[in-house]
């Protein structure tokens, strides 16, 4: 007798195949131990990026089949996933799809017979808790710790391994110190876009760090590329203000007279024929000369009152700090009433 094939089965296959002929890329993830309450929220929260679809791995491995797709990238991606859902989207590449779903990310205690996902450890130190029967407690599952001025203390930094099963007291004792190892969240086994499978750890990557270390390479390639003379599309009005820059200077020390310099070679001569009239006798100038002498002369003798002004404010200012010292320093204390 052939078994009769549930009607939901072959619809959720058929809902998973449309999605698996889509564009885009698709992915993996483990919602195990995600409260149903939880769940909504996040997908209600994701809906506009990207769609998630829940299914058993064996749904999920013939609607693939169904879209043609090899059998071996979604393998990989099952591998890690207890309760999987296939989330879909058109708009994220693979990078853009982690960074979402690790949003959803959030600890919670450990029950009786879970297993820790990563290492955890303990740091040796005080406690917030005082003296008590909490100090067996800690002792009892493991962790060691005494009364120490006052407070509850971990004698020694403390390693519970990855894959070690957690018991019922462990469970209460880590949230008791705010550890909260078990994980849960919309977890990315992996990704597959235009047949390349990305796995969940090769996604984890450092976005503002890399971000960072792109600016700085390219501000640097830049400089050197400048530095030597590189000439492209980039760099070329770069070394084209660079260059003008420096013709300039070349032209003004040379005593080229061009328009771009003619107003700065007259203003210096200007500046030096000022200087040598002031080492000559006022009955020697003209009135035009003797003015702009005057002009210049006022000028430099407000900058020099200025600055004489301000000297003094300083010195009167030093004065009565030093009398007031002088006025409070009478009494040196009580060695002063013992001669």
């Amino acid at each position: 007798m052939i078994p009769k094939i549930a009607g939901w089965k072959k619809n959720r296959v058929s809902e998973l195949t449309e999605i698996f002929n889509r564009d885009g890329s698709f992915g993996v993830i483990d919602v195990a131990g995600v409260p149903a309450s939880n769940m909504i929220s996040m997908r209600t929260d994701l809906r506009d990026r990207m769609t998630i679809t829940m299914a058993k791995k064996s749904l999920i491995r013939l609607a693939w089949s169904d879209a043609g797709k090899p059998a071996e990238e979604l393998e990989k991606l099952l591998e890690g996933a207890d309760q999987p859902c296939v989330v879909h989207s058109d708009g994220m590449n693979a990078f853009e799809i982690f960074n979402e779903l690790s949003k959803t990310r959030q600890g919670r205690a450990a029950k009786e017979g879970e297993k820790f996902p990563e290492d955890v450890t303990i740091p040796a130190g005080p406690t917030e808790f005082g003296p008590g029967p909490i100090v067996g407690e800690f002792n009892a599952v493991g962790i060691p710790a005494k009364i120490d001025k006052g407070k509850v203390a971990i004698q020694r930094e403390t390693t519970f391994n990855k894959g070690d099963e957690i018991s019922a007291d462990l469970g209460i004792m880590l949230a008791k110190l705010g550890i909260n190892p078990i994980e849960i969240g919309l977890i990315l086994t992996g990704v597959v876009e235009d047949g390349y499978v990305f796995e969940a750890s090769e996604l984890d990557l450092d976005v503002e760090g890399l971000t960072s270390d792109i600016i700085l390479g390219v501000s640097s390639t830049f400089n050197l590329a400048c530095n030597i003379s590189w000439f492209s599309p980039i760099t070329l009005p770069t070394l084209i203000s660079k260059a003008s820059g420096e013709s300039l200077s070349v032209a003004i020390e040379a005593g080229i007279i061009n328009e771009k310099t003619a107003s700065l070679l007259l203003s210096r001569v200007n500046n030096r024929a000022l200087a040598l009239a002031g080492q000559l006798d006022s009955s020697a100038l003209d009135e035009e000369i003797v003015a702009s002498l005057g002009a210049a002369s006022e000028s430099t003798s407000a900058q020099t009152s200025v600055e004489a002004e301000s000297k003094q404010e300083s010195e009167e200012d030093s004065e009565e700090e030093e009398a007031e010292e002088e006025e409070s320093g009478g009494f040196g204390g009580l060695g002063d009433l013992f001669g």
